[in-house]
């Protein structure tokens, strides 16, 4: 499986919210942009389907933007993925055993299904907080190489 850069993206943008966000603070969708490095358009189509999926409230106004629905700790990587990928069926036939007339047979589905399973156990096992951590660690390790 081939990740698109709508779940890179989508995992890119809601790791910036959890940085750059208060407790009561909307981030700006273009400050985010300018940040990432991905247009403000994109973000848009992105932020639309993290708000349908309960992982982004958004505000109108000068004071509005963007934060996380929920803490960063109860996020987790797979609600970000599918909320902008949709399905991570490997193949077809997982999701749906009438699209094959040997799925009833067929071990290979049996392997991409069990693929598929271990995919999102692992995707689950992330959460957004895990991934603020691990930015965090990361940014003291290299001011800490710079400064030798």
């Amino acid at each position: 499986m081939r990740l698109t850069t709508r779940g890179r993206y989508a995992a890119r943008l809601m790791l910036d919210l959890a940085i750059n966000h208060g407790e009561r603070d909307f981030v700006l969708l273009k400050d985010i942009a300018q940040r990432q490095g991905i247009s403000t358009k994109y973000l848009g189509h992105l932020m639309t389907s993290l708000k349908q999926a309960g992982l982004v409230i958004g505000a109108r106004g000068a004071h509005g933007g963007y934060k996380l629905a929920r803490p960063a700790e109860k996020i987790r990587l797979s609600e970000i993925v599918v909320a902008v990928e949709g399905d991570l069926s490997m193949v077809e036939c997982v999701k749906d055993a009438s699209v094959c007339t040997r799925s009833a047979s067929c071990i290979t589905r049996e392997i991409w299904a069990e693929m598929g399973e271990t995919l999102i156990q692992f995707l689950d096992s992330i959460t957004l907080d895990d991934m603020v951590r691990r930015y965090r660690e990361k940014l003291a390790s290299q001011a800490l190489m710079w400064n030798i």
